[in-house]
């Protein structure tokens, strides 16, 4: 058949089953073409796809050459990529061209279609599994889901989910955190209270909440979830890596939270998000006919209830864990800084003890005191400071300010003063304090009281003005002498006669006769 028929044909056959609603992926699966030429094809008009062939016409193959290896190759591995189809025509031939890899997919392609090697998938085989008897099985999964407040702000809650295998009988718990070991331990007790019971055996994910490391089956629980396991008679099972097969049921409740609970719905806070979560279970999740089972969960509950473990609530501690104190008196938890109370901080090695319960972080010292406590921030790198635990240093300078004022004679002037320069100077008053001191230890209380009203009178608002007064009038009165009259005296030791002449000097009369004329 010619090639531009067949492209044709291939072009007409996206565009139908496109119209038909099917998806991107599976078009391409369907007719063995990679995902962008799919949608490439997809925003061509005929007229666009003319004048596409018509300049694919103009093209030559210059992979023409390997044609029978590629041939060859596909007919032994039909499952092998353009990537390493790729590798092997340069490992098998030395002077294979330098060309982009989608130049060796797009050639890949056409020996596929030319010669009908599709590729081959692995497809995995899935067999129905027989209801589990009552109480047998609970499946435990984790989700995230992003929601809007009010103002149009994004807002990121968490949320724990448990169903009985056999009821369908659901459970939520939303936090606007990630979840931890023990805010998922306290997810547990919550579940087990809702269902009333224990279930024998619960299905996990490989989540980090729950272990630390898993090495070909060995599974290595967190310490806090394996203090929890003890105590609790259900048996863990953990899915395999990248299996969520293994625990569909939880799987399709996740999806359903999101869609039928969370879908359009306004966050206010997570108390409100919790209480109508509650809420749509009772009317809902649990009350309508589930699917698959044709049953309502609420009453598949009621008949697998007995057959569920007792429940007696857990006493749950607490873990504390010691963080190091930093020089300027804080911690950093979970990116962000939390105050400490001045002085805890004394020395390389301080440490303090800290536990988050019910939103607040409590943190205590080494003697298990308790030091302090915060709201616990949501927020990545931010400083939370109680304000407590600020340096006063207002009452260090009123303090200073009174003793120095109690040194002189009036001490009402003299703190009249010393606030109109803590006015002026509110951020340099110890300086000017400072300042002040020496001057009013060296200086006689006259003087100082001198000055004193000197300063106040003149509206004086500086130390060093009150300092240069106070030193100026501390110096002694200096007597100017009395006027003499100074004989001159020659070199020779004689007056002359002419030194003795006096000058005549004309009365005012003359000089306005003179005016006059």
């Amino acid at each position: 058949m010619n090639k531009y028929f067949t492209k044709l044909m291939i072009y007409h056959e996206i565009h139908k089953l496109a119209r038909a609603g099917h998806s991107i992926s599976y078009i391409s699966e369907h007719l063995v073409l990679n995902r962008r030429t799919v949608s490439q094809y997809l925003k061509m008009s005929e007229s666009d796809f003319d004048r596409f062939m018509e300049r694919q016409s103009e093209r030559k193959r210059g992979l023409i050459a390997y044609e029978g290896f590629v041939k060859g190759k596909l007919e032994v591995y039909a499952d092998t990529s353009a990537a390493q189809m790729h590798d092997w025509l340069k490992e098998h031939h030395e002077h294979f061209p330098l060309i982009s890899p989608k130049t060796v997919f797009n050639f890949v392609a056409f020996v596929r279609m030319k010669y009908k090697l599709p590729k081959e998938r692995s497809v995995r085989e899935f067999e129905m599994v027989a209801e589990l008897p009552y109480g047998q099985q609970a499946q435990v999964d984790f989700g995230q889901y992003n929601m809007r407040d009010n103002a149009g702000k994004q807002v990121k809650v968490y949320f724990f989910v448990l169903v009985l295998s056999r009821s369908r009988y659901k459970y939520v718990w939303f936090l606007d955190r990630p979840f931890t070991s023990e805010s998922a331990i306290l997810a547990h007790e919550k579940a087990f209270d809702f269902i009333g019971g224990v279930p024998l055996q619960i299905v996990y994910d490989q989540d980090k909440v729950f272990i630390t490391d898993e090495n070909h089956g060995d599974i290595i629980l967190t310490e806090a979830f394996k203090a929890y396991t003890r105590e609790r008679s259900f048996k863990l099972h953990f899915c395999r890596k990248s299996d969520p097969q293994s625990k569909g049921k939880v799987e399709n409740v996740v999806k359903y939270t999101k869609q039928n609970f969370l879908y359009n719905r306004p966050f206010e806070d997570i108390d409100t998000l919790n209480n109508a979560a509650l809420g749509w279970l009772g009317r809902t999740a649990n009350m309508m006919i589930h699917n698959g089972t044709k049953k309502v969960p609420y009453d598949e509950w009621i008949r697998e209830q007995p057959f569920l473990g007792a429940y007696t609530p857990y006493p749950i501690k607490p873990s504390q864990t010691a963080y190091t104190v930093r020089k300027d008196n804080t911690i950093c938890w979970k990116s962000n800084f939390y105050s400490l109370p001045l002085g805890t901080y004394k020395g390389r090695g301080s440490t303090v003890m800290v536990r988050a319960e019910n939103g607040q972080l409590w943190i205590s010292g080494s003697s298990c005191v308790e030091l302090c406590r915060h709201s616990i921030s949501i927020e990545k790198g931010a400083k939370v400071k109680n304000s407590d635990h600020c340096r006063d240093k207002s009452s260090a300078v009123q303090q200073m300010m009174a003793e120095l004022s109690l040194k002189f004679e009036n001490p009402e002037l003299a703190r009249s003063f010393l606030n109109t320069i803590h006015q002026a100077k509110p951020r340099y008053m110890r300086d000017q304090i400072l300042i002040l001191r020496p001057v009013v230890e060296k200086t006689t209380a006259p003087i100082l009281s001198k000055a004193l009203e000197y300063c106040c009178a003149n509206k004086i608002a500086s130390a060093a003005d009150f300092k240069a007064v106070a030193l100026r009038m501390s110096k002694p009165e200096i007597e100017t002498p009395d006027d003499k009259t100074l004989q001159m005296n020659p070199l020779n030791g004689t007056s002359p006669d002419i030194a003795l002449t006096k000058v005549e000097q004309s009365s005012i009369e003359v000089y306005q006769k003179f005016m006059q004329n």
